[in-house]
């Protein structure tokens, strides 16, 4: 399925309000724009694997954060966006009864769905950067990529690192002390 957009522009608040329906779990707010999308198996499978790394790594000890699917992250009164995998420093994870909209996480991982790409590759990159989102990775399915950007220093006023890794390359983060993944893992190619 292709993304569909919404024709008459909304504000987060309205787009918050919507009611939930299975069928249109998918969907985020983009400059005013409602967006669904309805993910690839590809798309599951890589998701599923960032999640479980990132999952069983913060679980792995005491004060590594907390790792969780899609949630509906403001980033301002026109964008609502849905990371396909968070990660929060520890004691900034929202708290289990806590209602959307969620905090900008620590760690933002979107993944290749084909409609939706030019969202995450563009103005999404860019509204995680204005809300200071410390790293961003972007998993290309098609091109069995990890497109990685990360702030040099934690008061950087924007993504001034950046890195391109294929599947013979480990990912790794100044975020994540110990944390590796191998990206052929990522992609289903190992």
């Amino acid at each position: 399925m292709d993304a569909v957009t919404a024709t008459a522009e909304m504000t987060a608040e309205e787009f918050l309000d919507l009611p939930y329906d299975e069928r249109t779990r998918w969907r985020q707010l983009v400059d005013g724009e409602l967006v669904m999308n309805d993910p690839t198996r590809m798309h599951d499978g890589s998701q599923g694997c960032v999640f479980r790394a990132l999952g069983n790594w913060s679980r792995g000890a005491r004060g590594r954060g907390w790792a969780g699917f899609p949630l509906d992250v403001m980033i301002d009164e026109r964008n609502v966006y849905k990371p396909d995998v968070v990660w929060y420093r520890e004691g900034r994870a929202p708290r289990r009864h806590d209602p959307p909209p969620y905090p900008v996480p620590d760690l933002a991982v979107e993944v290749r769905s084909p409609s939706t790409w030019r969202f995450d590759i563009g103005r999404k990159k860019d509204g995680y950067e204005r809300r200071d989102v410390a790293e961003l990775w972007l998993v290309d399915t098609a091109a069995d990529v990890v497109l990685v950007f990360r702030r040099s220093q934690a008061k950087a006023g924007r993504f001034d690192l950046s890195l391109e890794l294929t599947a013979a390359d480990t990912l790794s983060s100044p975020l994540l002390p110990g944390f590796s993944l191998s990206v052929a893992e990522v992609f289903e190619l190992e």
